[in-house]
């Protein structure tokens, strides 16, 4: 089979993959796989637009007290009008998640309007590359935001999730490009892919240290003989560092009681037809925000420390 060929069969099965879960998504949770309720509490970062916007609609259709988060307040109650014209119960608040003052504000607000959290959704995340562009001039603002940021939210709102038979979860919104095992896009060193796929040995000092290379390899210009990913280089490592911390965290959060547990997991949305791909993606933002709606909802959670996309696992 030439490459052509090759080409054209993958686009058939993802095209089917893609018709099947909308008929999923069309099929009613029934009573026994609705283990939420208006008591459930999701919250999601960087909410007010693309994905994230999606992620709350859907939560909030299916009946969850949804607290959308944002940066920008303008946008995120601007984001709030519009899904209460539609009759969903959403709530605002402000967060930026590079901002330690703003987390703990936002902490503190949660803890005290509704005593903590059962879902948290970490979307909020940039990107500053466009169709060929690779421009790594924004890297440290990229890795401080999507790595950074997304780590430091987690980490406060953590202590908040609320116990349940179900357990609490935590959903990452990931990258294909961060996938340390890809046929395309991975890094070209071999001992630290090695030690980064070794769940056993991952730290948070070995993904600092990864992150640290980078950058100071940004400063110095030897970036482009570094062996780092070809496509959007600096949103690929800081997606390789939140794929790596999902998977130290689930295996921190593991070791709690069984009426205690946290699942953390990540996922791809797929290239999205939004402001982050400058609208030039392949999926819709419904199908981009299904796998992260659906991992969040699953009744039967066994899922730990796993990557998703399209509703089934793929390798990291």
């Amino acid at each position: 089979m030439g490459k052509k060929e090759k080409k054209e069969k993958a686009k058939e099965r993802r095209e089917k993959r893609l018709q099947d879960i909308q008929l999923l998504r069309s099929i009613p949770y029934s009573d026994q796989q609705r283990w939420w309720s208006k008591e459930t509490i999701a919250v999601v970062t960087g909410g007010n637009r693309g994905i994230g916007f999606e992620i709350c609609r859907q939560f909030a259709t299916h009946g969850l007290t949804v607290i959308l988060t944002s940066r920008d307040a303008t946008a995120g109650s601007e984001s709030i009008r519009v899904l209460q014209e539609g009759g969903l119960d959403v709530v605002y608040h402000p967060l930026d998640i590079v901002d330690g003052s703003s987390i703990n504000n936002f902490v503190e607000w949660l803890q005290e309007n509704y005593g903590g959290l059962d879902i948290l959704v970490n979307n909020a995340g940039v990107n500053f590359n466009l169709g060929s562009d690779n421009s790594v001039e924004n890297a440290r603002k990229v890795i401080e935001t999507n790595y950074y940021g997304t780590k430091n939210i987690t980490e406060a709102l953590i202590p908040l999730m609320k116990p349940s038979i179900v357990g609490a979860r935590i959903v990452n919104v990931s990258s294909r490009l961060g996938r340390l095992n890809g046929r395309r896009n991975r890094i070209s060193n071999v001992a630290l892919r090695e030690q980064l796929s070794d769940v056993e040995c991952l730290s948070e000092e070995l993904i600092d240290r990864t992150l640290s290379s980078f950058l100071q390899q940004v400063e110095d210009g030897s970036w482009t003989s570094g062996g780092w990913p070809q496509i959007y280089t600096d949103y690929s490592v800081s997606k390789l560092a939140v794929n790596a911390y999902t998977r130290l965290t689930a295996r921190k959060l593991s070791e709690r009681p069984e009426d205690q547990k946290i699942y953390i997991n990540c996922c791809c949305p797929g290239w999205v037809k939004t402001a982050l791909t400058g609208f030039a993606g392949n999926n819709t933002v419904e199908e981009g925000a299904d796998t992260g709606v659906w991992l969040a909802l699953l009744h039967d959670q066994t899922f730990m420390g796993s990557f998703f996309a399209e509703r089934r696992e793929i390798n990291f």
